[in-house]
Parts: C-alpha cells; structure tokens; sequence
C-alpha cells in the first residue's frame, strides 16, 4: 500500500490587512470609527491527502491560496487551524529568491541555499558543478545575488533545489521565468524528478505543461478546495465554471500561460 506523502487536514491560514501604518493614522481612525485592520481567510478548511509518487497540479486564479498552500507543505509557515503532515525531505522553489542571502555571491549562496536543505559542505560539494552547469549563470556566479534579476533568481534556486535529494518537490510558477530553451530544459527536469517516483505538487496557470506534468488536480477558488480529481477535468472546471464570468477570466490566463510556456516545451 502506498503511503501518504502529504496530509492537509482542516487546513485554515488567516492573514491581517492593515490599513494605516503610522501611530497617529491608526489613532486617528478609531477616533472616527474606521476599521484599521481586516483579516481574510488565505485558506479556508483544505483538506486532501498525497500519496507517495503522486504529481499533483496545483491551480486556481491569482489569490486563490496556491502559493499559501505550498508555503505550509513546505514549513514555511504554520496553519492556523488544522494540521499539515509531510513524509520525507522537501526541496523545490516556492518564492525567487528564498534562502538566498542578497550581499553574497552565487557561488556563496549555492552553499548557503544547499545547507537550509541539510546538505553539509562536502554533500554540497559533490552537486556543485552539476547546479552551477544547470543554471548557466556564466560569470554572474561571482556577484552578489541581489544584483540578479527574478530569472537569475529562479534559474539558481531551481537549479539548487533539483539537485537536492528530496522525497518531496514543489513548484510554484518556477517555469514562468527566463528564455525558451531554459524553460524546455526546466520541465525536463522535471519530467524526471516526477518520473524517479518523488512526490511532485507544480503550481501553474499553463494548462498545457499541468497536463505534461500531472496526473491529478486540485483546484482552489478563494481560498477553498473546489475540486480535486483528474487533470482535464479540473482544467475544464477552470474554463467553464458554473460562473460564466469567472470560466472567462481563468481560461484566459490559462491560455496566456500556455502561450508563454507550453508551446516551447
């Protein structure tokens, strides 16, 4: 029997909106009554279980609770209500930039980025060439990383992370960024990660690589799980909606992301 990879049980994540930054604005408006913060459910009760092996598409509009939901897999963050439970080591990229420290080199921060993951220096050592070959950084290696551009970002972190032996991988738009042949070689390498029988959650509006990638789906629509089953039928469900208004808008940014990205691959 397959074991459970991830488990997200009653998952609720809050977030604080506040509307005035300063002492006295904040003053000012309980004076008048006026509300100086608001809080909103970023998730709202998810629940859904992994398996070992499994690549799930994860996919909704922008808000919808994607990035969220792959921050708490991942430890990043904690939930406010309910529990989340991962077997096995995770890598993957879930925001550009993340575990780099900006005042060191590429090179520096290969190290840096490698020992959050727990690799030691001569773990790291061993995957060097190959992440540094992967990112194609050429002579950026040797400058500060917060120099780079969101595509030299992406390009080091993904390269970091596919190279880290994890039983879990995730991904969030990490395809979005950089030239055609850098995103062919991404989704390759993906394909391969997914293919070795690790647990792969791909966070993507390109209905095109999520079809390549996935054999399963779970959709989020403000912040709740509004479907979880097979592939074409979850991108349907994000085409044509029982909102006609909402099918629009999410179609189109499905098929603008699979004209900057599935073509290619």
């Amino acid at each position: 029997m397959t074991a459970d990879s991830i488990v997200v049980d009653g998952v609720t994540k809050n977030f604080t909106l506040r509307y005035h930054r300063s002492i006295k604005d904040i003053t000012v408006a309980k004076m008048k009554g006026r509300a100086v913060s608001n809080t909103f459910k970023a998730l709202d009760d998810v629940t859904f279980t992994i398996k070992q092996g499994e690549s799930v598409g994860l996919m909704g509009l922008n808000g919808s609770g994607k990035s969220t939901l792959l921050k708490l897999i991942s430890g990043v963050m904690r939930p406010d209500q309910g529990v989340v439970k991962t077997r096995g080591q995770i890598a993957g990229l879930i925001a550009t930039g993340a575990g780099f420290h900006p005042q060191l080199s590429g090179r520096e921060n290969i190290f840096l980025n490698a020992a959050i993951y727990g690799l030691s220096a001569e773990e790291t050592a061993e995957i060097y060439d190959d992440v540094v070959n992967f990112a194609e950084l050429g002579d950026h290696l040797n400058s500060p990383v917060g120099n780079y551009s969101s595509g030299q970002y992406s390009r080091l972190g993904f390269s970091v992370a596919v190279h880290i032996d994890s039983d879990i991988f995730l991904a969030d738009e990490v395809l979005a960024v950089g030239d055609k042949p850098f995103k062919k070689k991404c989704m390759e390498k993906m394909e391969e990660i997914r293919d070795s029988g690790r647990t792969v959650v791909y966070v993507s509006h390109a209905a095109g690589s999520v079809k390549r990638m996935c054999d399963r789906v779970i959709c989020l629509e403000k912040g709740r799980l509004v479907f979880d089953g097979d592939v074409d039928e979850g991108i349907e469900y994000l085409h044509y909606g029982e909102d006609d208004s909402k099918g629009s808008v999410a179609q189109r940014k499905l098929d603008a992301a699979d004209s900057a990205l599935g073509a290619e691959v």
